[in-house]
């Protein structure tokens, strides 16, 4: 099952775009690559935060509180720092972006 989720050219470059899906808050990054990526709008450190404002660098996310680097392909935070956030399936139809579950 596929749900809209956005327009492909509405998507800022490297610039993240919040949404709300089933309760959860989900930012979406369109990358310089051309493709679009999705996580949970949650920082994996114990103290939390949000990811929507961190700085994109190709296929890692860098936590605006904490500087964690987190792989927007696999939710995997680089070591020495620990922890995963969750990613979405991403399915993209000429200009309509879709989460798939």
């Amino acid at each position: 099952m596929k749900m809209f989720i956005a327009d492909y050219q509405s998507l800022p470059e490297r610039t993240g775009q919040v949404f709300k899906m089933d309760g959860e808050e989900i930012v979406l990054f369109r990358l310089s690559s051309g493709e679009v990526r999705a996580i949970e709008n949650r920082s994996p450190h114990p103290k939390g935060g949000t990811l929507s404002e961190g700085l994109v660098s190709g296929e890692y996310l860098f936590c605006p509180v904490y500087d964690w680097k987190i792989s927007l392909q696999d939710g995997k935070v680089q070591a020495p720092d620990e922890g995963k956030v969750k990613i979405y399936q991403i399915e993209r139809d000429k200009d309509h972006v879709f989460i798939v579950k």
